[in-house]
């Protein structure tokens, strides 16, 4: 399969001026992020990067936050007959007090400015730009006299510098050199006055604009600028060619440019420690078409080897554009060099990118885009997740001990790439969510699941997956948590809240046993007993062991319902199922939790299709979450689905966070858009992980071939990763797959649902065979291939 040229196929072309940051190009290398966007009279390219942020964080009343069982004991002595806990006066002041620092703006990500390219509108005229996948080159058509010339603007995958220059073919015109008549860096227009003044420089000898910024860590606005060590800045330098002039404007960071032939722009941004930003604008270099070639020869290879990981061909135009799409989109946001990216990644500008602090929300939101990593064969994408678990961790492990007085690690709500010394949203309605611990750590065990990297097990997956194991069995095993006030013999999870759906509820009637923290919980256990399993620590961690499995033993059932289309499973004991949800908490036992799908018994498969069907959600969280779920069942209507995606598709070929339906936390007259406006939704870039499923299913160790494709479609995959380090192609034509090629990267157990009645004809280099039944079982070795087709 050719990749590439798959990739090459679904451009993104925008007809005509592009002037909101919604409409623009997106371009970036995982830390560096530009959005190209087209006045009539200008190019503005705003910059941002996953490791710039407001580092400025508040962690006041920590004296006044109190313990887990203060604030436990108190609200058990609230009436159950209230409506709310918010109609006890202490209650609703505990609440604005552990609120208050989140009220704050920053942290945040902090946009790193912009480049602004001036167009004479009575000579040249702004087309429209198209955007190319297979390389990441943004190309804006003009119109000069009746002449039409195109700019070619990419990010380097090298470092991170901006490359802008005519098409070599039109460089040279003489046309060309009358284009642009002025250039000018912006600075963002909501940078915080309260933080020290940027340093501007415009170095017309140097052909030269930069400006820079101190980010301080401070909070204190007395202490602002004096140089604390852990202060941060970044630097914002734009360079023209030598063939190019300056001259004086009145305007701040602007410069009246006379072009020339062979005119290229090189812009770069650097950012770290303000001790180790140059207080003094740095040469960087004239840039020249020879330098802008060899960027774009290694830009080009750096995406080749990316494409090169999978692919697709789907007879399916809208599928098949939603998953090259979406990649292109997700390599542009993350790598695992830079800082994890939060829910809006590395583009930002203004108020844009700075909702809910663009912060890690850890129900869902962060986890998200990283469903996509594993099946899509680009595991290495999850480091940064990794990194973001490990800064977690110690204040985790403090939350853990101190306000809770359980071991292990209680991993936020919410949290910040930044130093925190507190839980950013210790407010209990929220923060009180169990389900966050074990998924925060869930994918921990997907990336040595798809792997089977037992070094990586060992060295960055095990520590941060023990201490959520630990936190759960000392949670469950509480006093308020099992025994005779219960009624049965089992380990409950109490208290919890139901995703953002009911906060606590006088008399708890709603706060326990939550199907999302079962299911998850679950998952963790089980991870960690295999974990110990696979590194030879059954002894070393017998006691824990033992703990976990006594829990297992004495586990919750999943709450259920009686509903129109049957029995169905409810987030919580007593539901109606009728309820209008936020997450699709219902179908959380089939994703995430991963212990029901096309494996599971006919009961019980039944019972989680009748869950999917009759979910009602309100829409802005499900787009990939509750359509995974539907194609693990076999059940994903993919008619249904392309048109969901088109309703939140924005200009610039991304999809937005779209309200679906009123009657839960919304009305009839709430705003389904108003989520549009807020930012690059990082977490829906993971809609190809949608696809994968329908195509290759791997979960529960057994491969399954395509489970949620319709029969009538021609569908291929190339080296889509399994469970068990396993690189897989096939290729469906006629409702029948026509050949299956396995590579072992691991030498694992290899185990495949047979996809022909009559039997499998195995070609390896051992020879070819005949294996028939359901079930297909092979030892492999690491590196072996294998070839299944037909009988």
């Amino acid at each position: 399969m050719n990749t590439i040229s798959q990739a090459r196929k679904h451009k993104l072309t925008y007809d005509r001026p592009a002037p909101s940051f919604f409409e623009g190009a997106l371009l970036g290398n995982g830390g560096l992020g530009a959005v190209v966007t087209t006045r009539p009279d200008a190019v503005v390219i705003h910059f941002g990067h996953n490791n710039v942020w407001d580092i400025r964080i508040e962690e006041n009343h920590q004296d006044q936050i109190g313990t887990f069982e203060e604030v436990f004991a108190k609200l058990k002595e609230i009436p159950e007959h209230y409506v709310s806990l918010s109609d006890e006066s202490w209650y609703r002041e505990y609440v604005s007090m552990t609120c208050e620092n989140y009220s704050f703006p920053y942290p945040r990500p902090m946009p790193c400015g912009s480049l602004l390219l001036g167009i004479d509108r009575r000579t040249t005229e702004v087309l429209g730009h198209t955007l190319h996948l297979e390389n990441g080159l943004c190309e804006i058509a003009f119109l000069v006299e009746n002449t039409p010339f195109t700019l070619q603007v990419f990010v380097d995958q090298q470092s991170d510098r901006l490359w802008v220059a005519f098409k070599e073919s039109e460089s040279y015109l003489e046309s060309a050199a009358s284009i642009f008549n002025r250039i000018k860096l912006l600075p963002d227009p909501l940078t915080p006055k309260e933080i020290p003044s940027l340093r501007a420089s415009v170095d017309l000898s140097k052909k030269q604009l930069s400006f820079r910024q101190v980010l301080p860590v401070s909070n204190g606005q007395e202490d602002l600028g004096l140089g604390n060590p852990k202060d941060r800045a970044f630097r914002l330098t734009a360079n023209v060619s030598e063939s190019s002039t300056l001259h004086t404007s009145e305007n701040e960071l602007e410069a009246k440019l006379e072009m020339e032939l062979g005119f290229v722009i090189c812009v770069q941004l650097e950012e770290g420690l303000d001790s180790d930003v140059p207080r003094e604008s740095q040469s960087i270099g004239l840039p020249s078409r020879q330098s802008f070639d060899q960027a774009y020869d290694h830009a080009c290879a750096s995406w080749q080897a990316y494409w090169s990981c999978s692919g697709v061909v789907l007879e399916d135009e809208l599928l098949e554009q939603t998953w090259y799409r979406n990649l292109y989109f997700f390599h542009c946001s993350v790598k695992p060099e830079a800082t994890c990216p939060g829910i809006f990644a590395n583009w930002s500008y203004g108020k844009i990118g700075s909702e809910w602090h663009g912060d890690y929300h850890m129900n869902y939101n962060t986890q998200q885009p990283f469903w996509l990593a594993f099946s899509s064969n680009h595991v290495e994408k999850h480091l940064a997740y990794v990194n973001m678990v490990d800064h977690v961790l110690p204040v985790s492990r403090k939350w853990a001990k101190e306000y809770y007085g359980l071991r292990g690690a209680y991993y936020p709500h919410s949290a910040y790439p930044v130093e925190m010394s507190m839980m950013p949203y210790p407010v209990p309605h929220w923060g009180w969510e169990i389900c966050e611990t074990p998924w925060t750590v869930q994918s921990l065990w997907w990336h040595y699941l798809y792997t089977m990297d037992k070094s990586f097990l060992a060295e960055r997956a095990f520590n941060p997956i023990k201490e959520a194991v630990l936190f759960m069995v000392d949670y469950m095993s509480r006093p308020e948590a099992h025994g005779e006030k219960w009624g049965d013999d089992r380990h409950h999870i109490f208290p919890t809240v139901v995703p953002e759906l009911y906060e606590l509820t006088p008399g708890f009637k709603k706060n326990s046993d939550c199907i999302v923290d079962l299911t998850l919980t679950k998952f963790l256990f089980l991870a960690f007993v295999k974990a110990c399993e696979e590194l030879g620590r059954n002894e070393e961690e017998a006691e824990l062991i033992s703990e976990v499995l006594e829990i297992l033993s004495e586990f919750p059932d999943y709450p259920t319902a009686e509903s129109q289309r049957g029995e169905v499973f409810v987030s919580v004991t007593g539901e109606n199922p009728e309820v209008v949800y936020n997450v699709p908490n219902g179908i959380t036992t089939v994703f995430p939790g991963e212990d029901h799908g096309l494996h599971s018994s006919p009961e019980q498969y039944e019972i989680a299709v009748n869950s999917y069907l009759n979910q009602r959600n309100e829409g802005g969280n499900e787009l990939v979450f509750l359509n995974l779920a539907g194609a693990r069942l076999g059940k994903l209507d993919l008619e249904r689905f392309k048109r969901q995606i088109a309703y939140c598709m924005l200009p610039n070929g991304t999809c937005t966070d779209k309200l679906l339906e009123a009657g839960g936390r919304y009305s009839d007259t709430t705003d389904f858009d108003y989520m549009s406006p807020m930012g690059i939704w990082f977490e829906n870039f993971a809609l190809p992980v949608v696809i994968n499923e329908c195509l290759l299913q791997s979960y529960n160790g057994i491969l399954r071939f395509f489970p949620n494709w319709p029969s009538e479609k021609h569908a291929e995959f190339s080296t889509l990763r399994a469970v068990g380090g396993f690189l897989v192609s096939a290729a469906a034509e006629a409702g029948e797959v026509q050949w299956i090629e396995i590579t072992s990267k691991a030498g694992s157990k290899l185990i495949v649902y047979s996809p022909w009645e009559d039997g499998v004809r195995c070609i390896s280099h051992r020879g070819e065979e005949i294996r028939r039944g359901s079930l297909i079982e092979f030892d492999t070795d690491k590196g072996e291939s294998i070839r299944l087709v037909r009988a």
